[in-house]
């Protein structure tokens, strides 16, 4: 989950940076990025998660 909130502040922040220097709006392409990224990363963890198994 920390892993999940970095990666989303990263993309954040990145974005903020891309949208408001001139010239560097690659940035916002790389916020996007690893903004989905990180959405991916979250899916994977929680279907992972379902599968398992509650203990008895």
């Amino acid at each position: 989950m920390a892993l999940f909130l970095f990666l989303v502040l990263v993309a954040v922040v990145l974005g903020i940076i891309g949208v408001v220097a001139k010239g560097l709006s690659y940035l916002l392409i790389i916020g996007i990025v690893v903004f989905v990224i990180a959405l991916a990363f979250i899916g994977v963890h929680w279907t992972r998660r379902s599968r398992r198994r509650p203990l008895r």
